[in-house]
């Protein structure tokens, strides 16, 4: 036998690959192993990439570097199973990163990645997948993408998987889709609740807390609540609120079921059911802060609701919301103020927190945080609207001087609650009192010059409500409010811009505060409002009249007509017609100017000058000069000569009045003035000597030194007096006020002025008459343009009226002031018509007449007969 031979291997074909087992140690390489076509390399490649990226986010963003992404998102429809799960894992922790999830909207993955959640998966891809999801729906685009790829459907489904970390997933991603209102009426079109609804029951409280939140934000919507209520879901939420061992579920549940109370069935279920009662109790006895302030919360947003809040009232919510403010969390007490608020809007709770709520309200006014003061605020301005009660509640609790310090806040919403409780508190006068004992009007100025329109509205509002008397004005004015107030008219804002006007209008109450405004420029901007269709209002026309009427200078200036209403008093002057927008200067300035040739200002005032501490006598000389040196022993000779004539006049009498008691100086100061209206009165005995001592008097003040210059800065500034005119208010009082028919006294006192202003002229001698030349000598005599109204002896009609309306209205004769063309004027008064008698018992009819103050002192002529057009127009 010959030797056994062995037999040799065969060699491998020539065209194949030898194995080669390859270790490598840098991921860059193995990114490339995703690009091979072995489908073993691609699973060893995924696998390895998979276990760096779980090391942390530095690795994922150097697969992102290296160029894992795209390859790995062309994996995901690979036909081998295994290659496919590896790559949906990888990407569903990639997704986590920011620029991965960025790169993947831009590749479009997202019908890929949705694709892996279909039945026939395993589960192992449906977590990763869902995870994927759930990074990615933090997104907004990504949730377009999701909802518009069909993701919602198998999404739900998946709600149902046996896996908890798929079922976390999902509801995650169901989570942040349902932000978005169209992914929330899907979710109700796939009847998602019921499933959701399910998670309550699993065993991991993660689950539960996103189911929750989902419901809390699902439950937003009407037709989700309806479906909540029809599975049975307030049980559900019941049942968790009822596990102590929830306790961490507990505010989101209370979340849900604050949206639940806003829907009127479910709540009236919950009443029926004595749960209300159980909510309300776990809410007021929890002693987690998170819970107590979600249930007020809850409180609120269903109280919204008329009938809501009547059920709460049934069942006592007051008392709970009051307990709560007692709470320590901060949090808690905005949420009861907020509750409490809205509560308020019912009557019956209104009058339930007078004695129970308001006192709290008022300590949390003082806390340290500007938030609790904000809410505390907002209660009690909700509190006190329209219930005086609680007004009063809350100045007895000491509110006042809290409320006045919030003013002074950073906080707007602080400041315009605050605001609005003041205001309301000042409606009652004792109240307001108080308030102004606070300085309140001080501490406006800061919400008056707020760039808030809320505040700006409530600050003006309560100006409007707080300024009501002489003193709060006055306190305003010094404290420089007024500027803010009047810039507030030129607001954008209708209810800024009406309450401006409110304040305006309040403000404009009397004549030093109207002037201040005018010159502010109030009385431009309110016209220019009152031209406007949009912008005008009915405060903005009664501010603009009002600030007419206490203004009456102006008024008649602007518009050459003074109403029976329009009482002149002391301080008047008539400077003539002027121009819509021409500023009127002050009778101060006009006083200290020098004379000149146009017309001269008339002037009214029965009240001395001499109203200041005693002085020497070149203060009685400047009195009489109107702060600056002039001779005026002629002219006060000529006034005592005036005086002695008036006193043979047929009206005059030897009593004593009134009004002499109130011409009688308060000061003491020793002037001419002061001196011979004192002594008018008491008895006459000795008249002779009387008139020696007044001229002894006169003499006095005429050596008097005279002044070489406009007075002390210092001094205060008062209207020259007039002695003549004191005389007729006199004689007028005693001699034509006792008269009983009112047609005898307009004539008396047509007579009276006509004799004090040169007499009866003829229409013929009117030229003649002089007047010109008698006004241009006082005019020089006083070295000034101002001429008071009792010097003038020589008056055509326009001096005439305003005596007549001066006097009239000392002595409550109503008539009327119009200025006509080519110094015309005339008085026009309303007489019964006695001849034209109506229904048994009814008044006669009043018709208006002109009164003839020249050529016929003391005639009536009717208004619109051809002798009363002769005299206002020929």
């Amino acid at each position: 036998m010959g030797k056994k031979i062995k037999k040799e291997a065969e060699p491998p074909p020539k065209d194949v690959f030898d194995p080669l087992t390859i270790e490598s140690k840098k991921v860059a390489t193995v990114v490339l192993m995703l690009n091979s076509p072995e489908e073993e390399i691609l699973a060893k490649a995924c696998e390895a990439i998979y276990r760096f990226a779980l090391k942390g986010e530095e690795n994922k963003a150097t697969l992102l570097e290296l160029g894992a992404v795209e390859p790995l998102t062309k994996l995901l429809t690979h036909e081998d199973k295994i290659v496919r799960r590896n790559a949906t894992m990888i990407l569903g922790i990639l997704a986590s990163n920011n620029d991965v999830k960025k790169l993947l909207r831009e590749l479009d993955v997202m019908s890929s990645v949705i694709a892996q959640l279909a039945p026939e998966e395993e589960v192992l891809i449906h977590e990763f997948a869902t995870l994927c999801l759930a990074n990615m729906s933090a997104e907004y685009t990504s949730k377009v993408q999701i909802y518009e790829h069909g993701g919602l459907e198998p999404l739900i489904r998946l709600l149902a998987s046996p896996d908890p970390d798929v079922k976390k997933n999902s509801i995650e991603c169901i989570y942040n889709l349902a932000q978005d209102f169209q992914c929330r009426a899907m979710l109700q079109e796939l009847n998602a609740i019921p499933s959701i609804l399910d998670l309550l029951k699993s065993e991991y409280p993660i689950i539960q807390l996103l189911a929750l939140k989902t419901l809390g934000v699902i439950t937003n919507d009407k037709e989700a609540r309806a479906m909540l209520r029809d599975n049975q879901g307030v049980d559900h939420l019941i049942k968790v609120l009822e596990t102590k061992e929830l306790n961490d579920l507990h505010t989101e549940a209370l979340s849900v079921m604050a949206n639940c109370l806003e829907d009127m069935d479910t709540l009236v279920l919950i009443q029926q059911t004595g749960i209300l009662k159980k909510l309300l109790s776990f809410a007021e006895n929890s002693t987690i802060p998170d819970i107590q302030k979600n249930a007020a919360k809850a409180i609120t947003k269903a109280a919204y609701d008329p009938e809501i809040r009547k059920l709460f009232h049934e069942q006592e919510v007051e008392k709970c919301l009051v307990a709560l403010l007692g709470s320590e969390n901060d949090g808690t007490k905005i949420a009861a103020c907020q509750a409490i608020s809205v509560m308020c809007e019912n009557s019956g709770s209104k009058e339930f927190f007078n004695n129970q709520g308001i006192p709290q309200l008022i300590q949390l006014l003082k806390s340290d945080s500007e938030e609790v003061r904000e809410a505390a605020a907002l209660a009690l301005a909700n509190l006190t609207t329209c219930n005086t009660a609680n007004v009063i509640a809350a100045a007895e609790a000491d509110g006042i001087d809290p409320l006045i310090n919030i003013l002074s806040s950073n906080r707007d919403g602080a400041i315009a609650n605050a605001a609005t409780v003041l205001a309301n508190m000042a409606m009652q006068e004792p109240l307001r009192v108080k308030m102004q004992n606070h300085d309140v009007m001080h501490a406006l100025l800061g919400p008056l010059c707020s760039a808030n329109t809320v505040v700006q509205s409530k600050a003006a509002l309560m100006v409007a409500t707080t300024a009501c008397d002489v003193e709060a004005r006055t306190e305003l004015r010094n404290s420089g409010g007024l500027e803010p107030l009047v810039e507030l008219l030129c607001s954008k804002n209708d209810e800024v811009r009406r309450h401006a006007s409110w304040a305006v209008m309040v403000c404009a109450n009397d004549e030093l505060m109207a002037v201040e405004l005018f010159r502010l420029g109030a009385l431009d901007i309110l016209e220019e409002i009152n031209l406007s269709v949009s912008r005008k209002n009915k405060f903005s026309e009664a501010a603009y009249n009002k600030l007419l009427n206490n203004y009456l200078s102006l008024k008649y200036s602007l518009t050459g007509y003074l109403s029976s209403s329009n009482i002149i008093n002391d301080g008047f002057y008539d400077y003539g017609r002027i121009n819509p927008g021409t500023k009127l200067l002050p009778l101060k300035d006009l006083c200290l100017q020098e004379p000149s040739d146009l017309r001269a200002v008339l002037l009214v005032n029965s009240k001395s000058s001499d109203v200041s501490p005693p002085a020497s006598m070149e203060d009685k000389s400047s009195d009489i000069g109107y702060g600056r040196s002039i001779s005026s022993s002629s002219s006060l000779r000529r006034v005592s000569k005036e005086k002695t004539k008036a006193n043979s006049y047929p009206f005059s009498t030897r009593s004593g009045s009134p009004t002499e008691d109130k011409l009688e100086p308060t000061s003491g100061r020793n002037t001419a003035v002061s001196k011979s209206t004192t002594k008018e009165k008491g008895s006459r005995k000795g008249r002779g000597k009387k008139e020696e001592e007044k001229v002894k008097e006169e003499e006095e003040v005429a050596a008097a030194p005279k002044l070489t210059g406009e007075g002390s800065p210092d001094k205060e500034w008062y209207p020259p007096s007039d002695l003549d005119f004191c005389v007729y208010v006199d004689e007028v009082t005693k001699s034509i006020f006792p008269i009983t028919n009112i047609e005898e006294q307009i004539e008396a006192l047509a007579k009276y002025v006509a004799e004090k202003m040169g007499g009866k002229v003829s229409k013929e001698k009117l030229h003649d008459f002089g007047w010109e030349l008698h006004i241009s000598e006082l005019k020089f005599q006083l070295k000034s343009n101002v001429v008071p109204i009792g010097q003038i002896k020589k008056g055509i009609f326009y001096h005439r009226a305003l005596l007549f309306k001066a006097l009239a209205d000392k002595i409550g004769i109503g008539c009327s002031l119009v200025r006509g063309e080519y110094g015309r004027a005339w008085n026009e008064v309303k007489l019964m018509n006695e001849s034209r008698k109506g229904l048994i018992g009814a008044l006669p009819p009043l018709e208006v007449y002109v009164v003839d103050l020249m050529f016929h002192p003391g005639r009536l002529m009717k208004l619109r007969s051809k002798e009363a057009d002769l005299y206002r127009y020929l």
